[in-house]
């Protein structure tokens, strides 16, 4: 059965709707950066489109008879975002922004810990045969280690949000732990439900937050 990380690592993807304290571990992702507003930027569309391009053609490249060493089935993680403006959105309690031109995006998805540079440019080029028309080479793999967050399962739309947010940054304070959010360390969102195809009531997104012990 393919390796499916939603299932087997569950504190990462599956917390409760209350907040909790989480040590974020070291993972390998394919990332695009980015601006504008998700909802109409074709940047965006383009980054998501990509990111699922190439995480499909490293799953399936068993077929084309070149498994990379190491090789094994996983299920295609789920798209995650992380998003920052520069005047420091998400840092108070997640207050709704009204220009989301302004948003400044890294989207990426998770990719399994065989994935090296040598099978993602293997990926990149498959792709590219594949779609010609599509711009792969703003995606990039890195590693990534998110480290101390509390984070949540926000439940419902994008949009009401904040009030969980709020939450979730006050349980952390509250336990002695500071928001840690910043240039390098920014506010994070894993979405499990594909928008295009489920109700805003329905939506399910674990969203994080950077934090640090009070000194």
């Amino acid at each position: 059965m393919p390796i499916d990380y939603k299932k087997t690592e569950k504190d990462l993807y599956q917390p409760k709707t209350t907040p909790s304290i989480i040590d974020v571990p070291e993972m390998v992702f394919i990332a695009v950066d980015g601006m504008g507003d998700p909802n109409t930027s074709e940047a965006y569309k383009t980054a998501v489109e990509v990111l699922y391009g190439l995480s499909y053609s490293i799953k399936m490249s068993k077929m084309g008879g070149i498994a990379p060493i190491g090789y094994f089935e996983c299920v295609v993680p789920p798209l995650e975002g992380l998003w920052y403006v520069d005047n420091g959105f998400f840092r108070d309690g997640g207050a709704a922004i009204a220009d989301k031109e302004k948003f400044i995006w890294t989207s990426m998805i998770r990719q399994p810990d065989f994935v090296t540079s040598d099978v993602f440019d293997y990926a990149r080029t498959v792709l590219v045969k594949k779609k010609p028309e599509l711009d792969t080479s703003k995606a990039r793999l890195t590693k990534f280690t998110e480290g101390l967050c509390v984070q949540v399962m926000h439940l419902g739309s994008y949009d009401s949000e904040p009030a969980t947010i709020a939450a979730m940054d006050k349980y952390a304070i509250d336990n002695g732990y500071v928001i840690d959010i910043g240039d390098t360390r920014r506010h994070h969102e894993i979405y499990l439900n594909d928008p295009r195809k489920t109700t805003p009531e329905k939506l399910k997104t674990v969203i994080r937050h950077p934090i640090r012990k009070k000194r």
